[in-house]
């Protein structure tokens, strides 16, 4: 068990207030942390001895508040678009680059684990303490799972389909149902691996890939699987136009009303970014029923805003679905995976999208990552700070620059300092970031053993893409290269 660790004299709290269902401020309190929990919140006792054998924290400039929740994020792949993804899109699929990527670039295991190191110590860096990672399961994936000392819910992918391309246009969906049975099946043995881990920080989530590449059967079994297991369920749903054209061909109704008809949107259901509802401006489709039906199923939106600001889309909007009642919370998706830039930008697209300052403010945003998320994956000891609740942390730093002056903390943690001002982070009492690093993460040799697994993405990218390109080809460099002595430079 690890030692208690007494927070003393903490100048700013982000506390839990159960009677009114929402997030507070406290200010010069003493926080116990004991047994893996938040034993104790009381004002501040002066120099009053600590518990035997305490940890004492100087915490009189320090905002404490509960450990952030990511949950959707895919970061065994999308560390190793760095560079690639960013300005990347097809116009003739609507600016997405989704389904050009998906069926040219595979990253191989070695950079699947380098990527995932990396990433999860960019999480801790940004205050996350709880992630949901949905990949497709490799050797190794577990393993750094446990060593992160975070607490994960793995979701190891499975698809009866995947996506290909014949022309910039045309989007395929090349069909092996015989393998997605074999999937399904791996899926569970993971999950209950995952389980039975001597960490007892991971948990399975169900999760069918995509609502398009998954058929109607198996959809049905997964959602019914989660429900006989006590798991949550996820799936990517409405991310994309190309999308919900193809399952409009297909059921002649939205993504979201034939999840519905079909049983998949409950109150254990995480619908993956959910952004091309009926009534979105680039869908228009005939019917005004998508968001009501998330919300009065009880299904949770995991809302990833800045991969869908790339191609020129967003959630329209972060307000309306509050305001209709779905829980939301917040996911990275992609690379950069720094949670507290998501809150930052969905407010800003929020407003934008329905030009109104009250659409969604620093509160709205971190009672969704943090409550939000913890609700979405059954959690309620997450995601607060209050006695009993389990005791991962985010300590941030009030003496950083961009945190002065600290009048309202979560604000400009949210707005001005985000990952630089956070000092500290603890799961379960034990702290798992601090001095700037990882505690437990080995990261020491990831990111050049991740160059080199990218530079053979791209190079074998001609093998598997429908035009023999590669990678620098389907995705060029930002700037073109100069070429010496004979280039004009002025």
């Amino acid at each position: 068990m690890p030692q208690p660790i007494l927070l003393r004299g903490v100048a700013w709290a982000a506390l839990w207030d159960a009677a009114q269902q929402r997030q507070t401020y406290g200010r010069d309190l003493d926080i116990l942390i004991e047994g893996g929990k938040i034993a104790s919140v009381a004002p501040h006792a002066g120099d009053a001895p600590p518990p035997e054998g305490a940890e004492v924290v100087d915490a009189r400039h320090m905002l404490v508040m509960p450990g952030l929740m990511n949950i959707h994020t895919h970061p065994t792949t999308e560390p190793a678009y760095r560079g690639v993804r960013d300005d990347h899109g097809v116009p003739e699929q609507f600016m997405s680059g989704l389904f050009e990527r998906s069926q040219s670039m595979r990253l191989d295991q070695a950079g699947q684990a380098a990527a995932m190191r990396l990433a999860y110590a960019e999480m801790l860096a940004a205050g996350v303490t709880s992630v949901v990672d949905l990949s497709r399961p490799f050797p190794e994936w577990l393993g750094i799972m446990a060593e992160s000392g975070m607490r994960v819910w793995a979701g190891p992918g499975y698809a009866a389909a995947r996506w290909g391309m014949e022309a910039p246009q045309t989007v395929t969906w090349l069909w092996n149902r015989e393998d997605a049975v074999r999937q399904f099946a791996a899926a569970k043995a993971v999950m209950k691996e995952a389980e039975a881990h001597a960490c007892g920080r991971l948990t399975g989530i169900v999760f069918p890939a995509q609502i398009d590449t998954v058929e109607e059967e198996m959809l049905r079994e997964s959602i019914a699987y989660a429900a006989e297991t006590g798991r949550p369920f996820t799936t990517h749903i409405s991310q994309a136009v190309v999308e919900i054209h193809e399952m409009i061909r297909r059921h002649g109704e939205t993504p979201i009303q034939w999840a519905s008809r079909i049983g998949l949107l409950t109150p254990r259901s995480i619908l993956g970014h959910a952004i091309f509802v009926d009534e979105h401006s680039s869908i228009r489709w005939h019917t005004r029923t998508d968001i009501g039906l998330i919300a009065d199923s009880g299904a949770s939106v995991a809302h990833c805003p800045s991969p869908f600001a790339r191609y020129g889309e967003h959630l329209q909007d972060f307000g309306k679905y509050r305001a209709r009642g779905i829980n939301m919370g917040f996911g990275t998706d992609c690379a950069p995976h720094n949670l507290i830039e998501e809150m930052r930008l969905a407010v800003i697209l929020a407003r934008n999208a329905d030009r109104n300052l009250h659409a969604a403010d620093a509160g709205s945003v971190f009672h969704a990552a943090t409550v939000g998320g913890a609700d979405a994956v059954g959690r309620p000891d997450l995601g607060r700070l209050t006695p009993g609740a389990t005791a991962d942390v985010t300590l941030v730093d009030l003496g950083h620059p961009l945190m002065q002056p600290p009048r309202d903390p979560v604000r400009s943690l949210v707005f001005h300092a985000a990952d630089r001002a956070v000092r500290r982070v603890i799961v379960g009492g034990e702290t798992v970031w601090a001095d700037g690093k990882p505690t437990r993460l080995n990261v020491a040799e990831a990111a050049g053993i991740l160059a080199e697994s990218q530079a053979r993405m791209l190079r074998d990218a001609a093998r598997h893409d429908y035009a023999g390109r590669d990678g620098d080809v389907i995705a060029p460099l930002s700037l073109s290269m100069w070429h010496g002595r004979n280039a004009a430079v002025n």
